[in-house]
C-alpha cells in the first residue's frame, strides 16, 4: 500500500426499508400511466368481472379509476392486498411449494398495488359476497384503514381503486413522461389490447370525460371474438379477415388475419395473445413475415389478431417484471404451427381479395358528366364464350404474336361480346366476360355486379403459382461451383447456418463446416445464375438472427420466379378472345391467393351493384 495512502473502508450491508423496495419495485412494474391501467385491469379480469371502467385524467397522470363487478375484497383482506408478494392466485400444492410454471391467471406477482401505493395516492373501497364495503387509503405507503364506506361499484359486489398524482413520491420519474395525448394512447392501447383478448367482457374508457371506448359483453366463440376485434381493430379487418383454427402438439391456435390486399405501412395492427395474455414477441413479426412473404413488399404489413393456447407449464409468463413477453419451450413448434395454419387459411381464401378495394375505386369515382369523344371506341367483335368454360390455360397467351399489340398512338379500343339473346348467366364468382377495355383490363358481369381484372396482374399470378407447384415437384436443381466459395461469417452466424443445411440443401445451396467460423458452398441454385453468394449467407445469417426463420434465400427464390412470371405472363395490350378471356377467370377462381399479385396488389375490382346504383343516385 503506498505511503499516507487509507486503507480501503469495507461497505455495510444494510436491510432497505419497505418504502424504498416499494418503489424499487415500482421502478420495475409501474413506468408509466399505462402500466397502472394494465395491472389494475388484469386484477379485475381474474377477480371475474363482467364489466370493466377505467377513467382517467391528464393521461392517467393526475387521476386513475377503474371499477369492476368482479368477487371484491373483503374489509380483513384490504391490508394484505396492499403488501408485497401477497396475492390469491398462486395455491400451493400438496407438497406446500408454489408452482411458478403453472400460471393460470393474468397476475400472479403481487407487487402491483403495493407498488402503484408507493408512488401515488391510492384509495381502495370493495365489498364481497355477503360481507360489508370497506375502504383503505394508502399515500406514499402509509395506510390508512380499512374502514366502513358506502360501495358505489356496479353491481353487488366489486372494486374501485382511485389512483391520484402518480410518481408524486418520485418527481424524478415524471421528467421521463411523454405528452399528455401519448400517455393517453398508451392507455388507450393497453385497454384495447385487453378487451380484444376478452369479447366475453364489456370495457369502458374514458379520459378527461371524453368516451374513447365503449363495448358490451360479447360472448366467447369466433363470432363474437371476430366482432369485437372489428370494433377495435376497424370494419375493414372484420369483413376481410380469414379464420385460424389449428393445433400441433398440444398447442392451439385460433384468431383472424386478413387478406394479402388490406395491409398497413407498419405493423401496430399486429397481435399475439398467449393463454389470453397480450404479449409482445419479435417472433409474431417473423412468422407474419413468413407467411405473408409470397404476396406482400417488404415495406407492407398484415393484419391479423392470433391467440395461442397451450399448457402453461410449457410456457414462461414470468420472465418480465410487466408479464409483456413469454417464452416458450418449444418456439419451433409455436413458429411452425403459426406459420402453417396462417398460409393454409390464405390458401383457403382462393382467389378472394378484400372489399377495401371495391371502396378505394367507388371513392375515387366521380358523377361528373364525361365529354363523349372518351367513350369513342373502336368495336371488334369477338367469338361468344360459350357457358362452362374448362379450367384449362388459355389458349395462345405465353407467345402472342406481334398482330396482337395495340400501336402505343391508337386510339382506346373496347371488345364487346356480342348477346342474341338474355340467356340467364352461369354463376361463377369472377363472373362471364363481357368486354376488354384498352386491351388491358377484362369486365365481367356477376349476377349482382361486376368484375373489372387486370389481365396482366392476374395471370402473373397464375404463371408464378404454377411455377411454385414444379418446383414443389421436382425440386430445386443445383448447379455445383468449379470453385468452391469460402464465406468468413463467425462463430455463431456459422453454427445458424449449419444447423440448417439440410433445409438449405432442398432449397439448392449446399454448404459445409470450413474451419472456426468460415462456411464452404460447394452448389448453388441453378435458377439464380450468378450470385453474390457471400451476400447471400449474410442475409440468410441475419434473417435466422432475427426471426429464427431463414427467409432470404426463399424470399430470392420468389423474386426470381415473380420476375420469370412477369416476363412470361399475359402483357397489358394484348388483345384476347371471349374464350381466352373466360379462361382466365376460370382459372383465377381454382388457383389460391389469386385475389393478389407477388405484391400485395389487386388483381381485380369488385363492384356491387347496389354500389353502382348509390354512385349515379339511383338509391
Amino acid at each position: 500500500m503506498p505511503d499516507g495512502a487509507r486503507p480501503p473502508t469495507r461497505p455495510q450491508i444494510r436491510q432497505l426499508p419497505p418504502e424504498t423496495v416499494n418503489r424499487i419495485a415500482a421502478g420495475e412494474v409501474i413506468e408509466r400511466p399505462a402500466a397502472v391501467v394494465k395491472e389494475l385491469v388484469e386484477n379485475a379480469l381474474d377477480a371475474g368481472a363482467e364489466h370493466v371502467r377505467i377513467s382517467i385524467e391528464h393521461g392517467g397522470l393526475a387521476c386513475i379509476l377503474v371499477e369492476d363487478d368482479g368477487c371484491g375484497l373483503s374489509p380483513q383482506d384490504m391490508p394484505l392486498a396492499l403488501q408485497r408478494h401477497a396475492t390469491s392466485k398462486l395455491q400451493p400444492g400438496p407438497d406446500g411449494q408454489v408452482d411458478l410454471l403453472n400460471i393460470h391467471t393474468m397476475g400472479f406477482r403481487g407487487e402491483a398495488l403495493p407498488s402503484i401505493a408507493s408512488v401515488s395516492r391510492l384509495t381502495l373501497a370493495s365489498r364481497a359476497a355477503d360481507g360489508p364495503a370497506g375502504e383503505v387509503a394508502v399515500h406514499a405507503g402509509q395506510m390508512d384503514g380499512p374502514r366502513p364506506v358506502a360501495f358505489t361499484g356496479r353491481g353487488l359486489t366489486g372494486t374501485r381503486i382511485e389512483v391520484r398524482d402518480l410518481f408524486y413520491a418520485t418527481p424524478a420519474r415524471l421528467k421521463f413522461m411523454k405528452s399528455e395525448r401519448a400517455e393517453t394512447q398508451a392507455v388507450s392501447d393497453v385497454v384495447k389490447r385487453l378487451a380484444m383478448s376478452r369479447a366475453d367482457v364489456g370495457f369502458q374508457l374514458d379520459s378527461n370525460g371524453r368516451s374513447l371506448l365503449r363495448t358490451v359483453p360479447l360472448g366467447a366463440d369466433p363470432d363474437h371474438r371476430l366482432e369485437r376485434l372489428g370494433a377495435i381493430m376497424g370494419r375493414d379487418f372484420r369483413d376481410n379477415a380469414v379464420a385460424i383454427d389449428a393445433e400441433r402438439e398440444g398447442v392451439r391456435l385460433t384468431g383472424f388475419a386478413g387478406l394479402p390486399t388490406l395491409n398497413r405501412g407498419n405493423g401496430q395492427m399486429q397481435f399475439l395473445f398467449v393463454n389470453g395474455r397480450p404479449v409482445k414477441d419479435r417472433m409474431l413479426t417473423g412468422v407474419l413475415r413468413a407467411a405473408y412473404q409470397d404476396f406482400l413488399a417488404r415495406d407492407r404489413h398484415p393484419l391479423a389478431a392470433l391467440f395461442v393456447d397451450l399448457d402453461p407449464e410449457y410456457v414462461d409468463v414470468n420472465v418480465h417484471p410487466a408479464k409483456t413477453e413469454v417464452r416458450f419451450r418449444d418456439p419451433a413448434n409455436v413458429r411452425g404451427l403459426l406459420i402453417g395454419a396462417l398460409r393454409h387459411a390464405l390458401a383457403a381464401a382462393g382467389h378472394r381479395a378484400s372489399t377495401t378495394v371495391a371502396g378505394q375505386a367507388l371513392g375515387k369515382a366521380s358523377a361528373e358528366p364525361v365529354t363523349a369523344s372518351i367513350f369513342q371506341a373502336s368495336t371488334l367483335w369477338a367469338d361468344r364464350a360459350a357457358p362452362g368454360l374448362s379450367a384449362s390455360p388459355p389458349r395462345g397467351l405465353s407467345a402472342p404474336p406481334a398482330t396482337d399489340w395495340r400501336p402505343a398512338d391508337a386510339a382506346p379500343t373496347a371488345r364487346i361480346e356480342p348477346q342474341d339473346s338474355p340467356a340467364p348467366l352461369p354463376v361463377f364468382p369472377l363472373g362471364v366476360a363481357r368486354a376488354q377495355l384498352h386491351e388491358t383490363y377484362i369486365v365481367a358481369q356477376t349476377p349482382d355486379g361486376i368484375v373489372i381484372v387486370d389481365q396482366h396482374a392476374a395471370h402473373e399470378r397464375l404463371v408464378y403459382e404454377k411455377m411454385k407447384a414444379e418446383m414443389r415437384a421436382s425440386g430445386v436443381r443445383r448447379q455445383a461451383l468449379l470453385i468452391p466459395d469460402i464465406v468468413e461469417l463467425g462463430g455463431d452466424d456459422a453454427a445458424r447456418l449449419l444447423a440448417r443445411s439440410a433445409e438449405l440443401l432442398e432449397l439448392g445451396l449446399e454448404i459445409e463446416p470450413f474451419g472456426e467460423g468460415a462456411i464452404c458452398v460447394r452448389a448453388t441454385p441453378a435458377l439464380f445464375g450468378e450470385m453474390d453468394v457471400p451476400g447471400l449467407l449474410q442475409d440468410l445469417c441475419d434473417d435466422l438472427a432475427e426471426y429464427e426463420e431463414g427467409l432470404a434465400l426463399r424470399e430470392r427464390f420468389e423474386e426470381v420466379m415473380g420476375n420469370m412470371a412477369c416476363r412470361s405472363s399475359v402483357r397489358a395490350g394484348r388483345r384476347l378472345s371471349g374464350e381466352e378471356m373466360n379462361a382466365l377467370l376460370r382459372q383465377m377462381e381454382a388457383t389460391p391467393y389469386s385475389g393478389q399479385c407477388n405484391h400485395g396488389r389487386p388483381t381485380y375490382v369488385e363492384l356491387k351493384l347496389a354500389d353502382i346504383e348509390r354512385l349515379f343516385g339511383r338509391r
